[in-house]
C-alpha cells in the first residue's frame, strides 16, 4: 500500500499531465453527475465550494457554482486566515468577481465572513481517495480542521477525475467523505 506522500506525488503528476481540454471536459462531466445526485436529494440549500488552482489542474468547480446559482442555492467558500492558519467561511454573492490570491486560489472580491453553521454540503478538494471515503489532500490539514468544526451531518463530497484507490490508511484527525463524484459515477461511502 502506498503512503500518503507517495499518493500525493503520483496524483500530482497524473494531474500535471492533463491537458486543459481534459480538465474542462471532465469538470463538466463531474458537474453533470453532481446535478443527477442533487436531483435525488431534495431541498439542500447551503453549499460550500472550493475553487480550483489552475496550475494544479484541479476540478473546475465554477461549473458547479454556475449550476447552483441557477438553482438559487446559497453558496459559501473559504479563505485561509494567515494569523491562525484556519479556513474562514465566506458567503458568496451570486455575481461574485474573483481574483487570485498568492497561492493561485480564486477568492471572491466581495464576500461576507459568516459562521459555517448553515452549511449542508461541502465540496472537499483532494488528490486521491479510497473505497472507504478516506482522502489524501495537499497535506496542510486545512480541510480536516474545517470539517471537524461543522455539524456531523454535513455532507462531504470529494471531486476527482480518477477512480478510488483500494485503501488509504487514515490518520486520527482525518474525516472521511460521504461521496466522491467522478466524470463517470458517484461513489458512496
Amino acid at each position: 500500500m502506498k503512503t500518503k506522500q507517495e499518493l500525493r506525488s503520483a496524483y500530482r503528476q497524473l494531474r500535471k499531465n492533463l491537458k486543459q481540454e481534459e480538465v474542462h471536459a471532465n469538470s463538466k462531466a463531474i458537474n453533470e453527475q453532481f446535478l443527477k445526485w442533487l436531483g435525488e436529494r431534495g431541498p439542500l440549500q447551503h453549499f460550500h465550494l472550493f475553487f480550483p488552482i489552475d496550475r494544479f489542474n484541479e476540478v473546475n468547480t465554477f461549473y458547479i457554482k454556475d449550476s447552483l446559482d441557477k438553482e438559487g442555492k446559497t453558496l459559501y467558500t473559504s479563505q485561509v486566515n494567515k494569523a491562525n492558519t484556519e479556513l474562514e467561511t465566506l458567503k458568496l454573492p451570486s455575481e461574485a468577481e474573483f481574483f487570485l490570491d498568492e497561492w493561485g486560489i480564486p477568492v471572491p472580491q466581495e464576500s461576507i465572513q459568516v459562521s459555517p453553521n448553515k452549511i449542508e454540503v461541502v465540496f472537499v478538494p483532494l488528490l486521491a481517495y479510497d473505497k472507504s471515503g478516506h482522502r489524501v489532500g495537499f497535506g496542510k490539514g486545512f480541510y480536516d480542521s474545517f470539517l471537524g468544526k461543522l455539524k456531523p451531518e454535513v455532507v462531504k463530497i470529494g471531486l476527482s477525475f480518477y477512480e478510488p484507490e483500494e485503501s488509504i490508511t487514515p490518520e486520527a484527525h482525518d474525516i472521511p467523505l460521504n461521496y466522491c463524484i467522478t466524470p463517470k459515477k458517484v461513489f458512496t461511502f
